[in-house]
């Protein structure tokens, strides 16, 4: 992908792997300044990534990297991000929020609200909501009147159909209003707010889960979902290049306060994945969003 985002700074929350890796990644590539976060900074338990391995891949790509450790549970940790955003460059373009607690979530797959554990709602909402709120409060004012001015909430069709269990469905149907709340407020500023919906993506958790099929697939059994072809998933990038065709894209305020698949945007803006793909597998029937 061409360099679009040259001089732009960005924050990309819990980019260790996953999709907040692809992201942190494709920002780079396209010329942004990215500062990653994360708690990992050695390799430990079955997955595996750390800060340092994602700025390090950034570089290889030609970009600019700036690994950050920061536990998104600690406000304070938090601040010293935006602190020192602000002190290296007095600006902040695009923030992408993505931290959430994905692997605590496993056990709890298709299980009754009542039959698992209620700190659920801690690790769901606490991590996964309340972050993505703290970190676009602090950021917020780096942002107002910059161009491009872009934050992104990682999401789900989640938030408007029944998904995994109640307190993930409840989460993200937070972070889908937060996000219509935040581009009201912001939208004077010039600050674009989406929550972005990625389809089924071959990350390391879903690839650690995924069976291994005769004919060589590798197939991802989901309770309560159905079973998946992750070599027709998209990558972690795919979500990049959907946050890089937004900051870019000039008529990015009509989507602020919406939700935008990543398959759509690719459509919209005539990016692929990095096969050349326009992958949209869904890990559920697809719900209509407001956008896309």
């Amino acid at each position: 992908m061409t360099a679009t985002l040259d001089g732009a700074v960005a924050v990309v929350t819990g980019a260790t792997r996953g999709i907040g890796k692809g992201i942190a990644l494709e920002l780079g590539t396209a010329g942004a300044s990215v500062y990653v976060t994360g708690r990992t900074t050695s390799r430990r338990g079955p997955l595996p990534g750390t800060l340092r391995e994602t700025a390090d891949e950034i570089e290889a790509l030609g970009g600019t990297a700036v690994p950050v450790v920061c536990d998104h549970r600690d406000d304070a940790q938090v601040r010293g991000v935006f602190e020192r955003v602000a002190s290296d460059h007095g600006q902040l373009n695009i923030l992408v929020n993505n931290v959430y607690s994905a692997i605590d979530l496993v056990p709890w797959l298709n299980q009754p609200f009542w039959q698992i554990p209620t700190d659920s709602w801690d690790q769901v909402i606490g991590i996964g909501a309340r972050s993505h709120y703290v970190a676009s409060a602090l950021g917020a004012p780096l942002m107002l009147g910059r161009t491009p001015a872009l934050i992104v909430n990682i999401s789900s069709s989640g938030s408007v159909q029944y998904a995994h269990n109640v307190v993930y469905g409840v989460g993200k149907a937070a972070v889908d209003k937060m996000t219509a709340d935040m581009a009201h407020e912001l939208r004077p500023h010039g600050v674009a707010v989406v929550s972005l919906w990625p389809g089924l993506v071959r990350t390391e958790l879903t690839l650690m889960g995924a069976e291994k099929t005769p004919d060589g697939r590798e197939v991802l059994r989901l309770p309560g979902a159905g079973e998946f072809d992750l070599g027709q998933a998209e990558t972690p990038r795919f979500c990049g290049r959907a946050v890089v065709a937004l900051a870019s894209a000039p008529d990015v305020m009509a989507r602020t306060g919406k939700t935008c698949r990543t398959g759509e945007l690719a459509r919209a803006y005539g990016f692929t994945d990095v096969d050349g793909r326009v992958p949209e597998v869904h890990v559920r029937p697809p719900a209509e969003p407001d956008a896309g």
